[in-house]
């Protein structure tokens, strides 16, 4: 299924742009899954197993901290346009709302001095002081910072870690095998970069906030495998539940294609970016580690592609980001075409 977009991930891994990667599809109810190069090129080479475990990064923020904010929401735990400290009480940024955090309006300036070098509860303090800049809810500035916020206000009103929180709302109910902060086989996990400090990473998250704030971190933090990930994708392309677990309402997954934003005009649903093809609106997220998920919830189709392109060293992003989007361009023609 999908050649061209097959024979395209072949060439990112022969230009090595990537060791490799682990990829799959989701249509006609069916799943395929493909395992293609390397896991490691350093210290040695290393083969890329099947349902390797990667860092999925930003991937964190839709599968983990935008599900739960929804299913509060849901349950009348919050509401979208809560002000922030209304949850928060130390938070300083007054006029700051849910929504402004979910759809990357809140103009939080994400700048924090000597960061990590920080504990935990001093980065904690610090996000929670951030001033807010002359974008607020008028443009989209993507940053982690609106995520970690919101993953504070889950652990506010669950009184529980997010990781804990996690597993009993959603990776339990999904019977997600290999979904959590902290992977038990760490040789199952391919790793990314080599960094000066601490040397080759692999299991443990690559992102630098959340490596401080562990399992309280709503930006980063994840790790996942390419089964688990499908899995999740299936649950939002059946809008809200997989195998007889109800994860989310209906009517909230059909939601999300629509924009979020103050504006409504900046493409930017609760959590996910909206992705438009012709006259059709897909759910898109990445991660910087080297990850994305595309959902076409209308057609219940779906793109996950899984890699650890910050391996080893984190010097091809320009290049990779290009070719990431001419990537996902060639899905979508392939599969519009198919679907003629």
């Amino acid at each position: 299924m999908y050649p061209k977009t097959n024979a395209f991930i072949q060439q990112l891994i022969e230009d090595e742009l990537l060791p490799g990667a682990s990829f799959g599809f989701i249509k006609n109810g069916k799943q395929l899954e493909y395992y293609e190069g390397l896991s490691a090129t350093v210290p040695k080479k290393e083969p890329l197993r099947e349902n390797s475990i990667y860092d999925i990064a930003s991937l964190t923020k839709v599968f983990l901290t935008t599900t739960m904010i929804l299913q509060l929401w849901q349950e009348g735990k919050l509401a979208i346009d809560d002000k922030v400290r209304r949850y928060l009480t130390t938070f300083s940024a007054q006029e700051v709302t849910i929504r402004h955090l979910l759809t990357h309006t809140s103009g939080l300036e994400g700048y924090i001095p000597n960061r990590d070098s920080l504990s935990a509860n001093e980065l904690k303090q610090a996000i929670l002081h951030l001033p807010v800049g002359k974008g607020f809810g008028k443009e989209v500035r993507y940053t982690d910072t609106g995520f970690i916020l919101l993953g504070f206000i889950i652990e506010e009103i669950e009184q529980d870690t997010l990781a804990n929180i996690f597993a009993e709302r959603v990776s339990r109910p999904l019977d997600l095998k290999e979904t959590s902060y902290h992977p038990i086989d760490l040789q199952k996990c391919v790793p990314t970069e080599v960094d000066q400090k601490r040397g080759l990473i692999r299991g443990k998250v690559h992102d630098p906030k959340a490596y401080i704030l562990g399992n309280h971190c709503g930006s980063a933090g994840l790790f996942s495998t390419l089964t688990d990930c499908l899995t999740f994708s299936h649950m939002m392309l059946n809008k809200g539940e997989f195998r007889g677990k109800r994860i989310l309402n209906e009517t909230t997954v059909l939601s999300l294609l629509t924009d979020w934003t103050p504006t409504g005009k900046l493409n930017r649903s609760l959590g996910w970016d909206i992705k438009k093809n012709g006259n059709k609106n897909y759910l898109f997220h990445t991660g910087f580690t080297g990850t994305f998920i595309l959902l076409d919830i209308k057609e219940k189709e779906a793109f996950v592609f899984l890699s650890n392109r910050v391996h080893p060293t984190n010097d091809n992003k320009s290049e990779y980001l290009s070719q990431r989007d001419l990537l996902i361009n060639c899905y979508l023609a392939e599969k519009e075409a198919m679907n003629k």
